[in-house]
């Protein structure tokens, strides 16, 4: 397996040199930064990736107020209380993307939010004290008890909230693929497994967040040249 030194070195090459890398990678909240999001911000955050999946993400972005002001702000308090027949309403208003299905979940992922909001002293405590050596475990929990938020969806809400995960874009997948550290199916127990202890060791050797570790992989494959 690389060092994490030479994975940065080639990202830096492939993007001008450091001080142009630097303001690519950015940095996660920190774990009181990120005690503090609302459980508002988790239900909006994660909705909005389960209407982005495999949807043209701008459209959903340009409906996204819209959104915001049907579901009374994503408060999750209130939409854990929103009867069936609200729901289908809601679901065939012509202001935001009428996916019934969709919409469905933003009412299960409110309930599953407010389950650990009540049992841990709030969502982003929750999230902010899971431990990043077991980042798969957080997406596992999240597929299993939220609603339509296993594969990238997950991740991608986590990453758009501020919690520190690596992604599992086309160049990251690329570059484990290339260097032989997984085959076979990417979200296999295997492959996530392996994929778990490289970002490990290379946070360990870095001292970086594991989102610089994830966009700098892959700045440094694939085709994300200058």
């Amino acid at each position: 397996m690389e060092k994490f030194d030479s994975i940065y070195q080639r990202a830096c090459d492939r993007k001008g040199g450091m001080p142009q890398l630097e303001t690519l990678l950015g940095k996660p909240k920190t774990r009181a930064q990120l005690t503090d999001v609302d459980d508002s911000r988790f239900l909006s955050e994660f909705s909005k990736k389960v209407f982005q999946s495999g949807f043209v993400w701008r459209v959903v972005e340009q409906k996204w107020p819209n959104f915001e002001e049907l579901f009374w702000g994503f408060d999750v308090q209130k939409l854990v209380l929103m009867p069936p027949d609200m729901m289908d309403e809601k679901a065939a208003d012509a202001r935001i993307i009428r996916n019934h299905r969709k919409v469905q979940s933003i009412i299960e992922n409110a309930h599953f939010i407010k389950e650990v909001s009540d049992k841990h002293g709030g969502f982003g405590k929750f999230i902010a004290e899971w431990p990043s050596d077991d980042i798969i475990g957080l997406w596992a929990l999240l597929k299993k008890e939220g609603s339509r938020l296993g594969g990238n969806t997950g991740p991608y809400g986590l990453r758009a909230v501020g919690k520190d995960t690596f992604l599992l874009s086309r160049d990251v997948e690329g570059y484990f693929r290339n260097f032989k550290l997984i085959d076979g199916g990417l979200n296999s127990k295997r492959s996530l497994t392996a994929i778990q202890h490289a970002f490990n060791t290379w946070q360990q050797e870095s001292g970086r967040s594991l989102m610089e570790i994830s966009r700098t992989l892959a700045f440094g494959f694939g085709d994300n040249y200058v």
